[in-house]
């Protein structure tokens, strides 16, 4: 399918709102864009200025509860998620999703990009989480896990970077980019004193990644790495790395989210289809109210266009 689909996430959330209003502003041709979701949840949260084609997927009137996390929003937002799968589209822009709704429904993930994985990856491929802020990217390594079950290894570290390039070259037109990787430990580590996984795992990693030709740094420490990426942000200049690699989930996201709050994209890369999603949640608190801001999925759609 040549459109690009879009998913309304969790019918209690914002997903729908957000929606809407960053199509009627984008005002996107009617055959561009497949909308997987359902009419009675559209109609609940807006209209549409246009006639997009909508697959739908079944749901009841009375199930629509803004701000509740149900089972019934769980597996709407995980069939969703498997019938955009089956369409294989151009591009797939999904709307956040509540993951404790999913697991309810007996859907037990980590969030969507480890769905998409699921039911997209051919040939042992690895989704990623690339954020994108115009030019400021950055990679996770390993992305929802709590810190004391993050396990880095060499092996890991080169399979990720070594996917980034091929995304770089694909899908952003880059070739030969450059890497600046973070240090996992505060100031790098400071030679082992600090903690040992910058000599054990990253060092010798980037060394057999440098040995391949790939451009990437020694492990950096991060404070200051994104002082940098911050200031290139702010005066819209090119950075000197196309793509910063952190370690976990909120080493790279407080940064980039904290320059380019709800204008952030997670980015799945390393499948053959790329998806976007805004970088925020479900905003149960706010849902139903129309008062959502969609700049953030605005800035996903337009990521694929």
């Amino acid at each position: 399918m040549n459109k690009i689909a879009i998913t309304t996430g969790d019918p209690n959330g914002i997903g729908a709102e957000i929606t809407i209003k960053a199509l009627n502003k984008l005002d996107l041709a009617e055959d561009k864009v497949v909308l997987i979701s359902n009419k009675k949840i559209l109609d609940f949260y807006g209209k549409l200025n246009k006639n997009y084609e909508i697959i739908e997927i079944p749901y009841d009137y009375h199930n629509i509860k803004p701000g509740k996390i149900t089972k019934e929003a769980g597996e709407f937002s995980f069939q969703s998620l498997v019938k955009v799968c089956q369409i294989k589209p151009k591009a797939i822009v999904t709307s956040p999703v509540a993951k404790n709704a999913m697991h309810l429904a007996g859907h037990n993930f980590n969030g969507q990009t480890e769905v998409l994985q699921k039911y997209l990856a051919r040939d042992s491929q690895l989704a990623e989480m690339l954020f994108v802020a115009k030019n400021f990217r950055v990679l996770l390594l390993t992305r929802h896990c709590a810190l004391k079950d993050i396990q880095l290894t060499k092996e890991l570290v080169i399979t990720k970077i070594k996917n980034l390039v091929r995304t770089f070259e694909k899908d952003f037109n880059i070739k030969s980019p450059k890497f600046a990787l973070c240090g996992f430990n505060p100031h790098a580590g400071e030679d082992g004193i600090l903690g040992s996984e910058e000599q054990e795992i990253l060092i010798p990693a980037i060394r057999e990644l440098l040995q391949s030709g790939i451009d990437i740094s020694m492990p950096q420490p991060s404070d200051t790495l994104f002082v940098k990426a911050a200031e290139h942000y702010f005066n819209n200049e090119k950075d000197e790395y196309d793509c910063y690699i952190a370690n976990y989930h909120d080493q790279g996201l407080i940064p980039i989210k904290t320059v380019a709050g709800i204008k952030t994209v997670n980015t799945t890369i390393g499948l053959d289809i790329i998806r976007t999603s805004p970088g925020h949640g479900t905003a149960f608190d706010i849902a139903g109210k129309n008062i959502a801001n969609p700049d953030g999925m605005i800035e996903a759609i337009k990521q694929v266009l």
